[in-house]
């Protein structure tokens, strides 16, 4: 078996490889007393310390003291108790001189070679900037010279307190033009995109949470996994299935996909291909995130979902759209009815402007720029696009009845468009205000005017006139808006109760009172019939249509005034997103802490005197005895392979399906851990997936190329780094708290 010392690694891999570790995971510890023991293992958010838990407390190793990393069983603590069957999964962190070491082993090659290769790379990366600092003087161009591993040569170019991500974003910046300055964050925290190691690296490792009708892999009668994909009704919120290591950056749903960018500029889509909407180039369903391969060599920042296409804004403010343009409205901005089944930039009355964020309906689309102007363009009926008249237009369109004022925000449903514009206060004062302005089609009252008469030009909502607005939302036949003081107002219709009102008939904008009184909300979400709220205190409340458990409360039933997810209420909530009848959350990863192994990882009860801990051999998670009263053979963990050991359900259901030939590929498999935080929640992988990488493209694709100044890269260390680790990530089953 190779020896994970000669592996050298792709930037992308490292940087995803860092993730996982941040993430964390179970590991088994040696000691130079006791037994080996299972502990919870993750990489501190500044790359500098390895972290684990022991009897409730926390302790940690600075890389920077560890002189080596040894593969194997090769120390005297690893002698204790000698498992050579387990040699390849065993590496050892040498420090003090080489006195005492940290001696680990993981539950498969896979994860073994993740964590090897990550710390592998810190620790070279550490002892290359405690050389350069004993150097006074020192050139990139004499480091390139001297056929040192590129793996060296990028850590050398790394100024201090750069953290790992932000060396992914330097190296990105080798194939594209940085433009990072104009990055907009679309979360409630703010995105990083350029240095540090503060809040914002820790936030930004984001679990993604959907329920809903939501897509995943068909399993046929015998156990098999079908290769088509299913809609599956998941009625409280559950992580993401993933491939692959997510770092999200936003997440929106739309009516039968999803699409998210990543901090890393990258955009992921899934659902139901028609048309070209998911923008992979073939028609093939997707369950999991994909990688829109043809964007590789562009930072995205932004992205919007309509029915039929999608939206997308790179960080120097250019749109792309692709998918179903058949419907001769000009849906997709390029001037022509033609499909677009990838990416294609939108230019025409865009050249010169940057965009900043655009809005996708079903028949229609709507962009804000940098200037505050606002464009539209496709369907024109019931004059959702603005320009004083029903008809379609196939390019970009400038709204002139807003010329003059800036439009912050847009939001676009089937047959209306809702904007925050900036206006200026009274004369002779420069003060400027937020407001609400509707159009399009009124029946059930949704434009917020007090009838049902059809606008073909942005009129502000006067009714609302003494706020100002921060968000806005488009349901079918209704509006929300939250204003800066963090209050909701909803109008239009309310057959579902989507209103959040029970005592109001939609005629005239609302305010949403009941358990959000005293709340302040942060961000609103929309689907078709129902609403999702963000407010200050991380927590989420959802009313409206309950069909296909879209709200997240455990029923398919509708509720007519906020109700809290409970499901999320230990999570950091930061974003939220709706689909037509599914919803979606991002969450701060929740680390691994003492507290976290106080409670079964099954069912959620605490443990104590008659309830108490067992390890699963497999996982390596904390069970109760009633989660985890089953012995499998084979079981990743187990000291001897040949004797069956204790697992719990999930992993047994798992391990007995493997044995019986159900499942060909165990990592395939589908079980979800009840109230388990892992980046991609209980991952099914498919070691077949082809890695997409920003480097290896197909031969078409032309990469702009930048370099900073002084920066010189040598064509045959480049070369040198290219290596396997992709593969390990995808089928590496990330078990986390």
């Amino acid at each position: 078996m190779a020896d994970p010392a000669s592996y050298v690694y792709h930037e992308r891999d490292i940087d995803q490889a860092l993730i996982i570790l941040k993430k964390g995971t179970q590991l088994v510890k040696y000691s130079r007393k006791g037994k080996p023991k299972f502990r919870a293992f993750r990489l501190s958010p500044d790359d500098k310390t390895l972290i684990w838990f022991s009897h409730g407390e926390e302790k940690g190793l600075k890389l920077s003291e560890v002189s080596r990393i040894v593969p194997g069983q090769r120390t005297a603590v690893f002698k204790r108790f000698l498992r050579p069957e387990k040699d390849h999964l065993s590496f050892s962190l040498l420090y003090n001189n080489k006195e005492r070491s940290l001696d680990l082993i993981c539950k498969d090659k896979a994860e073994t070679e993740v964590w090897f290769a990550a710390l592998k790379y810190i620790i070279e990366r550490s002892r290359n900037r405690r050389a350069r600092s004993e150097i006074p003087e020192i050139h990139d161009s004499d480091y390139f010279s001297t056929g040192r591993q590129s793996i060296d040569i990028v850590s050398n170019n790394i100024p201090r307190g750069r953290t790992s991500i932000d060396l992914g974003y330097e190296r990105g910046n080798m194939l594209r033009p940085s433009t990072d300055g104009f990055r907009i964050s679309v979360s409630s925290t703010p995105s990083c995109s350029s240095g540090g190691s503060g809040p914002d690296d820790i936030e930004s490792l984001g679990d993604v949470y959907v329920w809903g009708e939501v897509w995943s892999e068909g399993i046929l009668p015998d156990g098999t996994v079908s290769k088509e994909t299913v809609k599956t009704d998941v009625l409280t919120p559950r992580p993401l299935e993933s491939n692959v290591v997510l770092d999200v950056h936003q997440i929106v749903c739309g009516v039968r996909h999803v699409a998210l960018v990543t901090r890393q500029g990258e955009v992921f889509t899934w659902g139901e291909e028609a048309g070209g909407r998911l923008g992979h180039g073939i028609q093939v369903d997707i369950c999991r995130p994909k990688l829109v391969e043809f964007l590789a060599l562009t930072n995205i920042d932004f992205v919007s979902c309509g029915e039929y296409h999608t939206c997308v804004v790179s960080t120097s403010g250019d749109l792309f759209s692709w998918g179903d343009g058949i419907h001769n409205v000009g849906l997709l901005g390029h001037g022509s009815d033609i499909s677009h089944w990838i990416p294609k930039r939108v230019s025409g009355p865009l050249e010169g402007l940057q965009v900043l964020s655009v809005a996708c309906g079903t028949w229609h689309s709507a962009l804000a720029t940098a200037n505050g102007k606002l464009f539209t363009f496709g369907d024109g009926a019931f004059g959702v696009l603005g320009h004083g008249n029903r008809e379609s237009v196939s390019n970009p369109k400038e709204v002139q009845s807003l010329n003059g004022l800036k439009t912050v925000k847009v939001a676009c449903s089937v047959w209306h468009t809702a904007a925050i514009v900036e206006v200026m206060g009274q004369t002779g004062t420069s003060m400027s205000s937020r407001k609400l302005f509707t159009w399009g089609d009124g029946d059930k009252n949704r434009l917020g005017h007090g009838n049902k008469e059809t606008y073909l030009l942005p009129t502000c909502v006067s009714s609302l006139i003494d706020y100002n607005f921060h968000q806005i939302a488009c349901g079918h036949t209704f509006t929300v808006a939250l204003t800066t003081s963090g209050h909701v107002f909803t109008m239009g219709g309310s057959s579902h109760g989507q209103l959040g009102n029970s005592i109001s008939d939609g005629k005239v904008p609302c305010l949403v009172q009941d358990r959000l009184v005293g709340e302040f909300v942060e961000e609103i979400a929309c689907g078709d019939h129902h609403v999702a709220v963000l407010t200050s205190r991380s927590e989420v409340f959802t009313w409206g249509k309950g069909a296909n458990g879209r709200l997240g409360h455990g029923d398919t039933e509708d509720r007519r005034t906020p109700t809290l997810v409970e499901a999320l209420k230990d999570r950091h909530v930061k974003s939220l997103s709706c689909g037509s009848n599914f919803t979606s959350s991002i969450c701060i990863h929740k680390w691994v802490s003492g507290a976290d192994q106080s409670i079964c990882s099954g069912c959620r009860q605490a443990f104590g005197f008659t309830r108490k801990r067992h390890n699963c051999y497999n996982c390596g998670l904390v069970h109760c005895h009633a989660c985890s009263s089953k012995k499998a053979l084979k079981a990743a963990l187990a000291p001897t392979p040949g004797k069956p050991h204790r697992v719990c359900d999930a992993c047994y259901n798992k391990l007995k399906a493997a044995e019986t030939g159900y499942i060909t590929n165990a990592n395939r498999n589908n079980v979800a851990t009840p109230g388990r935080s892992s980046i991609d929640g209980s991952v099914r992988i498919d070691r077949e997936t082809t890695r997409s990488s920003k480097i290896l493209l197909s031969g078409n694709t032309k990469s702009v190329k930048t370099s900073r100044p002084g920066f010189r890269p040598n064509s045959s260390n480049v070369r040198d780094y290219k290596f396997h680790l992709s593969n390990n990530l995808k089928t590496l089953h990330s078990q986390v708290y």
